[in-house]
């Protein structure tokens, strides 16, 4: 059976930053109460569509973008989440 890949995304939330480590799954179920916000705002006029259930690492980056910006649309500082470069 194939391993699944573990990914590390960086939260960054009043500047700074916290690392969250696990597989697509994790991260989802980690990241669920962000997303269902996000999708519980999506039916507004403006406001973005939410996957709740991403299947790869770029998705789930786009869902918690979107899910931020259907939130914290106009805060002044709002979350960021990006993907922590592997070093080699």
């Amino acid at each position: 059976m194939a391993q699944k890949k573990v990914y590390t995304v960086i939260c960054e939330h009043r500047n700074r930053q916290t690392e969250y480590t696990g597989t697509i799954e994790e991260l989802t179920e980690t990241f669920r109460y962000t997303l269902e916000c996000g999708a519980s705002w999506q039916h507004e006029k403006g406001c973005r569509k939410v996957n709740t259930n991403p299947k790869t690492i770029k998705g789930l980056l786009t869902a918690l973008s979107n899910s931020v910006c259907n939130t914290q649309g106009s805060c002044f500082n709002p979350d960021r989440y990006y993907i922590k470069e592997e070093s080699k």
